[in-house]
């Protein structure tokens, strides 16, 4: 029997994001907020039960996407299948929207949108505790996707504790036509007793507040140290986002993308605009 599902899987930004430090696994702890925005994959699964082991086929019109054991849905699926003993031939489509080594999640989003679709198609064996452990284990953003909104996530990003969504808000969204390592940021990343730290705790007294001004003031992305050495572009993209009247303007992640948040959508549709002339990857959210 044939069953079907079509799912949605956002992007995310960090409206603020610190490294606490290096961990003695090689992992960094963090401290970030992480919110959802609507910009979205789409993912189309169709599933047909069989007694035989299960097939797994990922299908992908943009030729940039890795569609075998590489890419994550085929990772949560394979996962998802291993853990329930469910036996099924799987055909998964991708439709790709959020651009790639952007600092928007994609792939983890699409990572936890497949292991929720299949646990909806097989009438949920796998409880939302469960469902975490798997997310987790396929990369530290995973869990967040499975819930969404806006999270506080600290640890390596598995460790998530809601917040009120930036509201009254317009996210422009920019990336430059570069894609950056994660790996590389963080290998490269100097934490000293110079470092300047963003304010996460006066970033989640803002946000409750709903109070952009604050957040303007006490937000900021530590890894852009990194990046902004390497890229000009990401200090150019901020300007403009600036410029423009964006309240304030990080880069999302690792990058490469850059978010300027708006209070009005005039300014977020003039800035829109000025980077549709520079980018084909702007867009308003």
């Amino acid at each position: 029997m044939k069953k079907e599902i079509e799912i949605k899987c956002p992007a995310k930004i960090n409206l603020s994001l610190d490294v606490i430090g290096r961990r003695s696994d090689g992992y960094h702890n963090l401290s970030m907020i992480m919110q959802e925005i609507n910009l979205f994959d789409i993912i189309k699964i169709s599933v047909y039960e069989t007694e035989a082991a299960p097939l797994i086929e990922l299908f992908c019109k943009d030729k940039h996407i890795p569609t075998d054991g590489q890419n994550l849905i085929v990772k949560a699926a394979n996962l998802f299948f291993k853990k329930t003993g469910i036996t099924a031939s799987t055909r998964i489509h991708l439709c790709k929207n959020i651009p790639v080594g952007a600092g928007l999640g994609g792939g983890s989003s699409d990572a936890a949108g497949t292991l929720m679709a299949l646990n909806t198609l097989f009438e949920s064996p796998l409880s939302g505790d469960a469902l975490a452990v798997l997310a987790k284990s396929l990369g530290a953003d995973v869990p967040f996707f499975l819930y969404g909104g806006c999270m506080l996530a600290e640890g390596i990003g598995e460790i998530l504790s809601p917040l009120p969504p930036l509201k009254n808000a317009f996210i422009v969204l920019a990336k430059p036509k570069i894609s950056i390592s994660t790996a590389y940021v963080y290998k490269n990343l100097v934490l000293d007793s110079t470092t300047k730290h963003p304010d996460i705790k006066a970033a989640i007294t803002a946000l409750h507040n709903q109070d952009i001004d604050t957040l303007a003031k006490v937000a900021g992305n530590i890894l852009e140290t990194v990046v902004q050495k390497e890229h000009p572009e990401i200090s150019e993209y901020k300007e403009i986002m600036l410029k423009n009247g964006a309240s304030y303007s990080l880069m999302s992640g690792s990058g490469s993308s850059v978010f300027g948040v708006f209070k009005d959508r005039p300014s977020a549709e003039k800035a829109l605009s000025e980077f549709k002339h520079i980018t084909t990857d702007a867009y308003l959210v």
